[in-house]
């Protein structure tokens, strides 16, 4: 037996057990010292109620930080963020990022608006919901000078409270899979996140956990629903359901919520350094339904936001308000026919204001946008900054 079989022979046979049994026994030895010093110190009446106190906290904090996961909705969101980010990052400068919530990638198009602009296109949109101080941490770092970020934010972004913050949805993933970024945040915000989660949330991860062992895969769940782009793409005309978009329009915040908002103060600042850097930061409206009470007084005072720290600001004739028809599942929603008309017209818009050459689109984007209900949203009144 040569020398290398020798070796494996001995680490292999029963005398690896026997060089094991010492790091064993002094495993031993310490779980032993553990315990009895846990139960002496259980045994003290003065300290036994706080003791399980910090008991249960550590084991809660241990349970939603190491183990427990909701791989199928919160961890979804996350790895559609990781995935757009990564996209982001591998594109060439000048590019342009379109950034709000699920309005960006439903009612608007990174094929269309990429190619009428020629610029390398990433949606970033997702669910509101998910912080914005998450989000623009994420994709800050893959931001260069020259790059356009195109920020059609909806209304509920701007007047989201720190209370909001502090109990978002987004919390669990921080503390579960995003300890380096959370850290990172204010002390409201962590502290939000390690105490987000109750008893539905651990038995929702645990159905969850099981589900995702049984084989339903994450990633088939995104790329049913979104393109190489970011772009959401299981938003038909054809499977649009009409009964969600049966019902009065929702109210428009008064002016002061929407300046004093503490997500308006997230957005302005964010617009401030990346402008500072020689982004090209544009906001704009999100889609909605024609029936929407937008004053003038709201559209200023958010256009104030960006056009205040460096910023530009975007108007369509029609403030970006569709028919109810044009949607897909609610107002933020565009279908696609609909979404591919939006997009022309914001890139028509863009192409002003960034003094780009448009570049007529495709037959076949052409061909789809024609199927849009009211067939409106062609040009645009462009307000720079």
């Amino acid at each position: 037996m040569n020398k290398k079989k020798q070796k494996n022979f001995i680490n292999a046979g029963p005398w690896a057990l026997a060089r094991t049994q010492p790091q064993a026994r002094r495993k031993q030895k310490f779980l032993r010292r553990f315990f009895q010093k846990a139960a002496t110190f259980f045994a003290n009446p003065g300290l036994r109620l706080p003791a399980c106190c910090a008991l249960s906290v550590l084991l809660y904090l241990l349970a939603f930080g190491f183990w427990l996961d909701r791989p199928l909705s919160l961890d979804l969101l996350r790895t559609e963020m990781v995935q757009k980010a990564q996209r982001l990052a591998a594109l060439r400068s000048p590019k342009i990022l379109i950034l709000a919530g699920s309005n960006a990638s439903y009612s608007h198009s990174c094929v269309v608006i990429g190619a009428m602009l020629a610029l390398p296109c990433e949606n970033g949109g997702v669910a509101v919901g998910i912080g914005l101080d998450e989000i623009f941490r994420r994709d800050a770092p893959f931001l260069r000078r020259g790059d356009v970020i195109y920020l059609p934010m909806e209304l509920a972004q701007y007047t989201a409270t720190r209370r909001q913050y502090d109990a978002a949805a987004d919390g669990f993933l921080l503390w579960r899979h995003d300890r380096a970024l959370l850290v990172h945040l204010p002390p409201d915000r962590i502290f939000g996140a390690l105490f987000c989660c109750t008893l539905a949330d651990a038995l929702d991860a645990l159905a969850e956990m099981a589900l995702a062992r049984h084989g339903v895969s994450p990633q088939a769940l995104l790329a049913r629903e979104y393109d190489a782009q970011g772009d959401r793409i299981d938003n038909r005309l054809a499977d649009a359901a009409p009964d969600l978009l049966r019902h009065p329009p929702r109210a428009v915040p008064p002016v002061r919520d929407i300046r004093q908002g503490y997500g308006a103060a997230l957005i302005a600042r964010f617009v401030a350094a990346e402008a500072a850097r020689g982004v090209i930061v544009i906001g704009g409206l999100p889609t909605d339904f024609s029936t929407l009470a937008l004053n003038d007084g709201v559209v200023r005072a958010i256009a104030g936001l960006y056009t205040a720290q460096g910023g530009a600001f975007l108007v369509l004739p029609n403030r970006s308000l569709y028919p109810p028809e044009d949607f897909f599942n609610g107002e933020d929603h565009l279908a696609r026919p609909c979404q591919y008309r939006h997009s022309m017209a914001v890139a028509a818009g863009l192409a002003g204001l960034l003094r780009r050459h448009v570049v007529p689109p495709g037959a076949e984007i052409e061909r789809v946008a024609a199927g849009c209900p009211s067939k409106k949203g062609r040009l645009l009144f462009v307000n720079k900054k």
